[in-house]
């Protein structure tokens, strides 16, 4: 099966995979998202179905008050003797003098839950992960953060046993890197032909990221870290990375880094690595945070890339280079997902569409599995089968709240795309608002809304906010007081057009009305965000009620098409 890079589009960074027999399991970093964890299954290692997330409890999460670049980091996925494990971070505070970070282990029988109650690890760092020996013990390697002023390492790793009886890290903590310059994390161990491997990121995960190996023959080490011919460094304090795309700046992926390994069960040798897709846009040269840096709405996204073990034993892209491949046969045959998604045509949506890459007409009782939602459970807020064929949303929080706010989203998979939605709601207040919405994080979004206004009764309104700068793009237009509104953002290479209209029995006889048109949405990436610059852009619908009279707003549908 030929795969074409990204394998997993939208923001689905830090994978972790496994497979245990003909299948394959991957784990993804969600940040503020709930719920935790995004997990896919394969059998093909290029079509990918959705999987339960197996952090659906406030007992094993809780992402109240974090930062949008923090909450879950790097999660990794093993599994032994008929048992999955996860490892998490939760970072509770970062961009500060001290980060707080989290670790915990979840175990199950079932890939698909239920996941046990967390247990806790050390806390030195984030991106831990869980290596199985052959013996069957069981060691936990992780980073480590340092607050020191001024910091004594760049990056170093440590390793640690776990005891599964007790469900504790014992023993001694082991230093197996601890580097000046080159700086480390997201390490994953593994053993192969008598050496013990550490596969860890290198140099943060911007434009700049790369991905490192070490060996030994010893699980605590001393390591040696793997310096070849074929490495291009242009400093002296560059990381030798087997895989890299910092000196190849016009390469179609970017980014290319934070790799997991497998084996296609026939002997080949696979590693699975995040990377990002440049837009054509930059940050201003005078910006606070990154001036001139390119800008990545879709985040960081899941690649796959074809690995060989040398004469001499160390592991390497196919062909001894660094440069990725942007298409990998995995070896495999074709494998398609049950309820994988076709042309659809839903007529009574009151507009065709025939193109659709994706539609919810919410006729299921349950919401999709690839919804997110920020920092908390829709639980109770987000009711599908309240109405019959409707999505109800009952207002909470405002749309800068990390608390309890009522939003229902999916990742952006593409830079240029149309999404839709119709909605029934009645407001009787301007401090209720619901809509649908493009957004990064809480700081960056552009918000296409319903609300009430005291001289135009029911209005329709547009908001932007870029790095807390807020703006009304849009005068309240008012509209009939009764009657569904549809809603709709047109993004082509991130410029979108904003428009609404009320809804009518054909689709002809729907007259489309602009709010605006032209608005560049680049800002909502990667690098653009003062706040968060790890996650990636998302749509969705959503509804406030800040009087907490807890109004709600029926959506018919949400609709994507490209």
């Amino acid at each position: 099966m030929l795969a074409h890079n990204p394998i997993l589009k939208g923001f689905y960074p830090d994978p972790s995979v496994i497979r245990v027999g003909e299948d394959f399991y991957l784990a993804n970093s969600t940040f503020f998202w709930w719920p935790g964890v995004a997990l896919h299954h394969s059998r093909d290692l290029v079509q990918w179905e959705c999987l339960p997330s197996p952090l659906q409890r406030e007992s094993q999460l809780d992402l109240r008050g974090v930062s949008a670049a923090g909450g879950v980091w790097a999660p990794d996925l093993s599994w032994y003797d008929g048992v999955f494990y996860l490892l998490y971070t939760n970072v509770r505070s970062m961009y500060t003098w001290m980060y707080d970070t989290e670790n915990y282990l979840v175990t199950a029988q079932d890939i698909r839950g239920p996941w046990s109650d967390p247990v806790p690890l050390s806390n030195y760092g984030f991106d831990p992960s869980l290596f199985h020996d052959e013996d069957g013990r069981k060691y936990m390697i992780s980073m480590v953060t340092d607050h020191r002023i001024p910091k004594r390492q760049a990056g170093k790793l440590i390793i640690q046993e776990y005891d599964a009886k007790k469900q504790c890290l014992v023993g001694d903590v082991h230093e197996v890197y601890s580097g000046d310059q080159i700086y480390l994390e997201g390490p994953h161990l593994y053993r192969h032909g008598g050496y013990y491997y550490i596969f860890a990121a290198d140099t943060g995960t911007g434009e700049g990221h790369g991905q490192s190996l070490l060996r030994s023959e010893n699980i605590f080490g001393p390591y040696e870290m793997y310096r070849a011919d074929f490495m291009v460094r242009t400093q002296e304090n560059e990381a030798y990375s087997v895989l890299t795309t910092r000196h190849t700046p016009k390469f179609p992926i970017q980014k290319c880094g934070h790799c997991s390994l497998i084996d296609n069960g026939r002997g080949d040798w696979y590693a699975l690595h995040l990377c990002g897709r440049p837009s054509q846009y930059t940050n201003p040269s005078d910006a606070a945070r990154f001036p001139g840096a390119r800008r990545y709405p879709l985040g960081r996204e899941t690649a796959i890339q074809k690995m060989e073990w040398t004469a001499d034993g160390w592991l390497t892209l196919a062909g001894e280079t660094q440069l990725p491949s942007m298409e990998v046969e995995t070896g495999l045959p074709q494998w398609r997902p049950e309820g994988t998604l076709g042309t659809i045509t839903l007529s009574r949506c009151g507009v065709q569409k025939a193109d659709a890459v994706w539609i919810d007409d919410f006729a299921q009782e349950t919401l999709a599995l690839d919804y997110i939602f920020p920092y908390t459970s829709q639980e109770g807020y987000a009711l599908p089968g309240r109405r019959k064929g409707y999505l109800r949303l009952i207002g909470r929080e405002g749309v800068t709240s990390r608390f309890g706010q009522t939003m229902v989203c999916r990742r952006w998979t593409q830079m240029s795309f149309a999404v839709e939605t119709k909605l029934d709601f009645s407001p009787h207040s301007f401090k209720q608002l619901a809509g649908l919405i493009l957004l990064y994080d809480l700081d960056n979004f552009l918000y296409l809304h319903v609300t009430y206004d005291e001289e135009k009764g029911r209005c329709v309104s547009l908001y932007k906010a870029e790095n807390r700068r807020y703006e009304c793009l849009a005068d309240a237009a008012g509209i009939p007081e009764d009657g569904e509104v549809l809603l709709r953002m047109e993004v082509r290479d991130c410029i979108a057009d904003v428009m609404y209209a009320m809804a009518a029995p054909e689709a002809g006889n729907i007259h489309w009305q602009k709010a605006a048109e032209g608005i560049n949405v680049s800002f909502l990436s990667d690098e653009a965000c003062s706040d968060g610059w790890f996650s990636g852009a998302v749509y969705g619908i959503c509804c406030q009620d800040l009087t907490g009279g807890r109004c709600y707003a029926d959506f018919d549908y949400l609709c994507e098409q490209q």
